[in-house]
């Protein structure tokens, strides 16, 4: 674990163990300049619509249905599902070295043995100050409910999304698939389940229900800022990381990766990674062993009505260009960042740069949206189309995209 800077508050990683057991560090968020200190952790991103971009690969669609009606059963839930839960092990240390280990959750999601769980329970992320340098665990084992433990062989991780992608030979043992579902429908509100092993007491149940969503939260995985994380109220602590959220019908949602606490344990502020982004990095991961996100090289904010009405903008939503990075793509196809600073109702804002209001006609209104469009729909290499307000003027600007880097340019 390494040293943490000081934050008023501490989101904690779901892994037990030595591997990112605790991170505490101020959040810069996805622009700078606001007056809010966050911390930082595991976050995500699911897609709006259940669509080719959010479906499962069709290799690892289980069989299992959703459970009949729409009534909240944790017993049923837990009875039909738990089999299917797993607890990972991943030591880390070449040839016999003293090294570390840490515990966490997964699930089984295909009859060949592929697993989900987060790339922070497999690999050095969180701990390494670069996301070029994070390395996967030498050995991974996972232990099935009837505590059974099998070699697990680790098929690629996404650091963006703190997906983990594992697999384990279905002739070791009998596999019991989770169905997933569409984590674009969760909805406020609605009860949900978690099953892991936190503190490694295996295949524990803990419910709740979604206190928000689209949540965007620094991550631990990356330097870079993940939205759209499920937010719930359900305790879950160190070990449940990599475990699956439910809904009433026993559909995976989510992916348990944080919580927000300020003694390290749960305090009914936890978070978990859409399923929808999970299905995307699975393909990838199953098609390609690694992934890939586009990449524009701004750092934006949000555009208020009350800020528009201020400075006389012609738009009353938007995404704010804040700083261009040099030499990336929004550099290159000459978008603009701020050079003037304003305060509004206790904060400061950074103005006179651009204001994308659409990407290939897709309506911005904020910078989430302008993140979800960037890197759910768009691809490395792809030009798209930015509309931007600028001096009053409405322009179209093409944009050729880049691949994302792993390290935050600085």
């Amino acid at each position: 674990m390494r040293p943490a800077a000081v934050a008023a508050v501490a989101i904690v990683s779901g892994v037990l163990g030595g591997t990112a057991a605790l991170l505490t560090a101020v959040a810069t968020g996805v622009v700078e300049g606001g007056a809010t200190t966050t911390v930082r952790t595991v976050a995500v991103q699911p897609g709006p619509t259940q669509d080719d971009a959010t479906a499962a690969p069709a290799a690892v669609r289980s069989a299992a249905k959703p459970l009949a009606g729409n009534a909240f059963e944790p017993a049923r839930i837990y009875a039909a599902r738990s089999r299917g839960v797993v607890t990972i092990y991943s030591l880390f240390g070449e040839h016999g070295e003293t090294g570390s280990a840490g515990q966490g959750s997964g699930f089984v999601v295909s009859a060949r043995g592929d697993i989900l769980t987060n790339a922070h329970v497999i690999t050095t992320a969180g701990e390494e100050e670069q996301a070029s340098k994070v390395r996967g665990a030498s050995q991974v084992y996972v232990q099935f409910e009837d505590g059974e433990r099998v070699p697990a062989k680790i098929l690629g991780w996404d650091l963006f999304d703190d997906v983990g992608v594992i697999r384990v030979d279905p002739a070791l043992h009998r596999l019991t698939p989770v169905p997933l579902g569409d984590s674009a429908r969760v909805v406020v509100g609605e009860p949900v389940a978690a099953i892991g092993s936190p503190f490694d007491e295996q295949n524990s149940l803990a419910v709740g229900v979604v206190s928000a969503t689209r949540r965007s939260i620094a991550a631990l995985t990356s330097g870079y800022r993940l939205i759209d994380a499920i937010q719930i109220d359900a305790p879950i602590n160190r070990g449940n990381s990599g475990g699956p959220l439910f809904d009433a019908r026993g559909r995976v949602v989510g992916i348990n990766a944080q919580i927000k606490s300020r003694s390290g344990n749960a305090e009914g502020v936890g978070f978990a990674v859409p399923i929808n982004a999970a299905k995307r990095s699975l393909r990838q991961l199953l098609e390609d062993g690694q992934v890939e996100y586009a990449y524009v090289g701004i750092q934006t904010d949000d555009l208020t009505p009350a800020l528009a009405r201020r400075l006389d903008y012609g738009a009353r939503r938007g995404a704010l260009v804040v700083q261009v990075t040099d030499n990336g793509p929004a550099q290159k196809a000459g978008l603009r960042g701020g050079s003037d600073t304003v305060e509004l109702n206790g904060r400061t804002y950074r103005t006179g740069g651009d204001i994308v209001v659409a990407i290939d006609g897709r309506p911005v209104a904020s910078g989430g949206d302008l993140l979800r469009i960037v890197s759910q729909r768009l691809e490395p290499g792809q030009r798209a189309t930015f509309s931007v307000l600028r001096d009053g003027k409405r322009l179209n600007v093409p944009v050729l995209l880049s691949e994302r880097p792993l390290d935050l340019p600085s």
